[in-house]
Parts: structure tokens; C-alpha cells; sequence
């Protein structure tokens, strides 16, 4: 069985690596080496056959860019507002549990990478810090990820904590009523390091996630005990009724679950396959993001996740109407290789290679980018070899 060791994850040193990678790739191949194989498979991994793990990534390289020329491009303004909070890019970071695994300070190292560059990061449920501590480490704009579990107390305390805690949003995912079938981490036996919890969940929310066997997930397991697959859209009226802060739905693909969230005066949607670890042969997300888009006015700002590896990507998404991206892996792999400064540099690549593919395509401001920047090809100019399936 291939399981996490209990060891602490590893220390960077403060020059970081002596050829610093250049692309999230880079940092993909490295963060590979350096992590235990089971993170590896839990970080890199999706749900079945991964079909959709594979399509988030095809479904940016089918679209080709259509460049204008003769452009003053000498100052290209990157800026954007988030539920009507001015940001520096529309580049941010996605919820993902337990960033303990990869780096020894977790979450608040991740925070600090984003808020250098006055970047968004939406906080997990199960980060392995606690909410209070990541909002301490924040100097960029900070939204919680929320799980509504089957006891409502639970996810109530995490509302009343991320008010207090100065959180500007709650992101409820909705499309993990339960945890899909990941092969890999059944294979790994995964489960979670001793010294690794999620902080923000007492002990009675955090029994069995450190004893695994092959065959099994913990994680899984945990889900299937305390993920309540009851929770619909009538229940978002309790949410409501528990905050003033914004309502974010994580996980839409579909222009009929867009209309129903808009109409209940949800604030915003995040496009979202799960990184691909959930229902697997769904829709790329980008392929849905264009139907989310024209199913909701432009009072409810819809962002998108997965897939997301070069500032090209990012172009493509906000010219079919996101309003900003979400990066998830890369920023993961950044941290395995080099701290909060590794994470800070993967942040750094996607805006410097954000703004030069607005030069070259002669768009200088966000405003000036749409969907006649894009030609659609029917498939991907080039296929993905085993490496870039797990590097998807």
C-alpha cells in the first residue's frame, strides 16, 4: 500500500531551487518528486476513468486566438472588481483541502502568496488551518468554502466564524452531495497524516481520516458520514437567512441550475467540474461556461475553475464571460516546490503571461476582451501523453 508517511512536509529553502521552473509545468514535475506518491495521486487525481480530469484541459487547447494588430497595447490594465471588490487580476485561487500535505505552513503560506498580488483566495472547509488563522495571514480579498453538512450547527458556526473572521463571501459547493469514486486514492489506501486535521472541525467531524487501507479512502468514508445529501435548493433559503455576506454556488454546469440560482438572488457561480475529481465524463467546464454566462444578468458574476495552466487560458476564459479564473494545482504544486514564495511565483507566471497575451492579441484592458478573440477548433492540436494527464 502506498499511503502518506506521518513526516512533515518538507521545509523550502529560502533561496528556493537552484534553477527556478518557469512554467506551472515546471513546477508540476518538481512538486512530483518532491511529494510523497500518494499526495501526489490525491493532488493530481479525478474521479473513474478520468475522462473529465483529461477534458478540462483539451477544452482550452481547441480554441485558437484571433489577434487584433495596430493596437496601443504599451500599458495593459489587468484589474477587475469581485462582487464589487476592486481586485489587481481576474486570477484567483480555488478551495482545496489540506495544502498541510504539500507544505508545513499550509494555508496561510497560500494566502500570503495571493494577497502579494492582491489576489483572491476561497478557503476550504477542510483546510488544515483553521479559517481564523488564514484570515490573519490575508491581505487579499478572502472567501469561505462551505460544505453544508448534515449537522446544521456545524455549517452555521462556520458562517458565524468566517463573519467574525472578516471572510467576504461563502462559496457552497453543490456538486458533491457525496465524494466520487477516486481510483487512485482507493488504490493508495489515502488517508490523512497524523499530524494533519481538518482545523476547522472538532474532533467528533474529524474521526477515521487517519487509519487507511488499500481499497479505501478516508476521505470517502468521512463524506459518506457527514456531507448532507438532502441539501437542496429550498435549503438555500436557510443559508440566507443565517448572513448578509454574499451567496457564491460552486459547481454549475448546466444554463438550467444558472437561471434557479440567479433567480433566488444568489451572487455569483463558479463553473466547475471539481478539478475533474467528481462526476467524471461531465462537461468541461469551459465547454458549459458560455451557457452559464447568457442563462444569468450580469448582477450574478460568474467565475470558472480547472484547467487553467498559462495566462492564454485565462484569456479564453474571460472571452467567453468569466469574470475571473480560479487556479487550483498549480498553485498547489508552486507550494510543494517553494513555500509561499514558489506559490507567489505560479501566481506571478499566469499575470505577467496574462498581460502579454493581452498585448499580443491587442486587447489592453479586460473590458476590450470577448468572444470574437476566439476560434473554436472540433479537437485539441495536440493530444495529451500519459505526463500531461497527470499534470491535467
Amino acid at each position: 500500500m502506498n499511503a502518506p508517511t506521518d513526516r512533515a512536509a518538507p521545509a523550502h529553502p529560502a533561496d528556493g531551487p537552484e534553477q527556478e521552473p518557469l512554467s506551472p509545468r515546471d513546477y508540476a514535475t518538481a512538486a512530483r518528486a518532491e511529494l510523497d506518491p500518494a499526495v501526489w495521486d490525491y493532488i493530481a487525481g479525478g474521479s473513474g476513468d478520468e475522462v473529465t480530469l483529461r477534458g478540462e484541459r483539451a477544452a482550452y487547447d481547441r480554441y485558437r486566438l484571433r489577434p487584433r494588430t495596430l493596437v496601443d497595447v504599451s500599458y495593459c490594465e489587468l484589474g477587475t472588481t469581485l462582487l464589487g471588490r476592486p481586485v489587481a487580476l481576474p486570477i484567483g485561487i480555488a478551495p482545496m483541502a489540506y495544502h498541510r500535505l504539500v507544505d508545513a505552513e499550509g494555508e496561510t503560506a497560500t494566502v500570503r502568496a495571493a494577497g502579494a498580488l492582491d489576489a483572491l483566495t476561497i478557503t476550504s472547509t477542510f483546510a488544515s488551518r483553521t479559517l481564523e488563522e488564514t484570515a490573519r495571514a490575508a491581505s487579499g480579498p478572502l472567501w469561505l468554502q462551505l460544505y453544508v453538512l448534515r449537522e446544521r450547527k456545524v455549517t452555521e458556526s462556520l458562517v458565524r466564524r468566517a463573519e467574525a473572521a472578516g471572510y467576504r463571501a461563502l462559496v457552497i459547493t453543490v456538486d458533491a452531495p457525496r465524494m466520487a469514486r477516486r481510483e487512485r486514492d482507493l488504490r493508495n489506501g489515502f488517508h490523512l497524516p497524523s499530524h494533519i486535521r481538518p482545523a476547522n472541525l472538532d474532533d467528533e467531524h474529524t474521526g477515521g481520516l487517519h487509519a487507511g487501507r488499500a481499497g479505501g479512502s478516508t476521505l470517502a468514508a468521512h463524506a459518506d458520514r457527514h456531507h448532507d445529501a438532502a441539501f437542496t435548493w429550498q435549503d438555500l433559503a436557510w443559508l440566507r437567512s443565517l448572513t448578509g455576506l454574499p451567496l457564491v454556488l460552486k459547481g454549475v454546469l448546466t444554463a438550467q441550475d444558472a437561471r434557479q440560482a440567479a433567480d433566488l438572488g444568489v451572487e455569483g457561480l463558479i463553473v466547475s467540474t471539481h478539478g475533474g475529481r467528481q462526476l467524471d465524463g461531465a462537461i468541461a467546464a469551459l465547454d458549459a461556461l458560455p451557457e452559464v454566462v447568457a442563462a444569468v444578468p450580469d448582477a450574478c458574476e460568474v467565475l470558472v475553475d480547472g484547467g487553467v495552466r498559462r495566462g492564454t487560458d485565462v484569456l479564453k476564459a474571460l472571452a467567453l464571460g468569466a469574470r475571473a479564473v480560479l487556479v487550483g494545482r498549480p498553485v498547489l504544486w508552486g507550494l510543494a516546490v517553494g513555500g509561499a514564495a514558489g506559490a507567489e511565483r505560479v501566481l506571478t507566471t499566469l499575470r505577467d503571461e496574462l498581460a502579454e497575451a493581452m498585448a499580443l492579441t491587442g486587447r489592453p484592458r479586460i473590458d476590450t476582451i470577448g468572444p470574437d478573440l476566439l476560434h473554436r477548433s472540433p479537437d485539441p492540436a495536440y493530444p495529451l501523453t500519459p505526463d500531461d494527464r497527470d499534470m491535467a
